[in-house]
């Protein structure tokens, strides 16, 4: 089993302009909508009022009964191409998120990248297999679904 960290990736064509999409996700609070209700998230603060390099935001989560608090940084903010996030304290060893953004005429394709890893060593491993992987996958798919329910065109087709 290596140690190397794990990578979650997914990308979603959405059908509307770049601008419009960064601008939905610029808004921290918009994450709120795209989190699965059994997480429980909820943003406690943010050390500035609008996001920008820098910024450290404070969440407040649950899984699987347990409250957990988060707090990540924007470590690149480049809007309306993207933007990254990183764990500066919270239930990871390693949390690096990147969104991309990427303009195809008057859509744009989204593309998340989650490098993360897990402490305890050989245990972080198994509990990785037995149910983070899962989890996180899970959390991404509702995460999709809603960002289609949010965006797309009634009728269109998630793709």
């Amino acid at each position: 089993m290596s140690s190397e960290p794990y990578i979650l990736r997914q990308e979603q064509l959405i059908s509307r302009p770049i601008g419009e999409v960064f601008a939905f996700f610029s808004d921290a609070h918009n994450l709120e909508q795209i989190t699965p209700p059994w997480v429980g998230f909820k943003i406690l603060s943010m050390s500035t009022s609008s996001i920008r390099e820098g910024t450290e935001i404070h969440y407040r989560l649950r899984l699987h009964g347990m409250p957990i608090r988060w707090r990540t940084e924007i470590l690149e903010w480049n809007p309306p191409r993207g933007f990254v996030d990183i764990q500066r304290s919270g239930p990871y060893k390693l949390w690096h998120h990147t969104h991309r953004f990427e303009a195809e005429g008057d859509r744009t394709r989204m593309i998340d990248e989650v490098r993360y890893a897990l402490p305890f060593g050989i245990l972080g491993r198994i509990i990785h297999v037995l149910k983070v992987r899962r989890d996180l996958q899970r959390i991404f798919d509702y995460r999709r679904q809603r960002i289609h329910e949010l965006f797309e065109i009634p009728g269109a087709e998630v793709v």
